[in-house]
C-alpha cells in the first residue's frame, strides 16, 4: 500500500521563491522561509505590503505566482484536499452565522471540520470554556460584541486537531484579556507540536519560538 507523504508526522513548513502580483505591478518576490514542528512565523510589514495575501497562499484560497510551499519536503499542489485537513485558517472575518447561537456555531463547523458526532458537544464545550465564553453558549451571535465574536471564532481552532494554524491578526477587536488569551493559545499549540503562521503586532512571549519574517525585504 503507498503512503501519502503528507501523512507522516508534520514537522516543516517551507516557502519557495514565492511570488505575488497584483495585475503587472509585483507584490513580493523570492520569498523564503522555513518553519519547524513549536514555531511561529510572525509576519510582518506594513499595510499592502502581502501579509493577508501570503497567509491566504498558506490557505490554498489564492495561487502563488510563483514558487512553492512545501510540506515536509512535498509540493502542496500535489496534495490540495489533504493539506487543507491540516491547517486552520481565521482571516479578518470571523466567519461565524449571526442566526445561530454561539454553541450553535461551534457545533456546525465541528461538523464541517469532521469530528465524530459522538464528540462534538465535548469539543464545544471545552473550547467555549478555553476562551472564557461558556456562558455565551446559548446567546444569539448577533447580539454579541466584536470581542466575544472574534473569541467565538478563535474557539474554532481547538474543536479538531490541525497542526498548523494560519492567523491573520488574530487579536482584532479583543481587549488585554483577550490578547493575552490569544498569546496562551498559541503558546500551548507550539507546546503541543504545532505551528503558527500570522501576521499581528502582538507580542507573544515566545522567546526563541519566533521566526520573524518582514514581507517588505521581499518587496522588488
Amino acid at each position: 500500500m503507498t503512503t501519502d507523504p503528507l501523512d507522516e508526522t508534520p514537522d516543516r513548513l517551507t516557502l519557495q521563491e514565492l511570488a505575488c502580483f497584483r495585475g503587472d505591478r509585483p507584490i513580493f518576490i523570492g520569498l523564503d522561509a522555513e518553519l519547524e514542528a513549536g514555531h511561529a512565523l510572525v509576519v510582518t510589514g506594513r499595510n499592502g505590503a502581502g501579509k493577508s495575501t501570503l497567509l491566504r497562499i498558506l490557505a490554498g484560497f489564492v495561487r502563488a505566482d510563483a514558487g512553492q510551499v512545501l510540506w515536509n519536503g512535498v509540493d502542496r499542489e500535489d496534495h490540495d484536499i489533504p493539506w487543507r485537513e491540516r491547517l486552520h485558517y481565521l482571516g479578518h472575518r470571523d466567519g461565524i452565522a449571526a442566526e445561530l447561537a454561539a454553541g450553535a456555531d461551534l457545533r456546525h463547523w465541528a461538523a464541517i471540520l469532521g469530528v465524530p458526532r459522538p464528540l462534538r458537544a465535548a469539543r464545544v464545550a471545552e473550547a467555549l470554556e478555553a476562551l472564557d465564553i461558556p456562558h455565551l453558549a446559548e446567546l444569539p451571535v448577533r447580539v454579541l460584541s466584536a470581542g466575544q465574536r472574534r473569541r467565538l471564532a478563535l474557539a474554532r481552532l481547538l474543536l479538531a486537531r490541525r497542526p498548523l494554524w494560519v492567523l491573520d491578526e488574530p487579536t482584532t477587536a479583543l481587549d488585554r484579556d483577550g490578547q493575552a488569551l490569544v498569546a496562551r493559545l498559541i503558546g500551548d499549540h507550539l507546546d503541543q507540536g504545532g505551528m503558527v503562521v500570522t501576521a499581528t503586532h502582538l507580542a507573544l512571549g515566545l522567546d526563541d519560538r519566533v521566526v520573524p519574517l518582514d514581507i517588505e525585504e521581499a518587496a522588488p
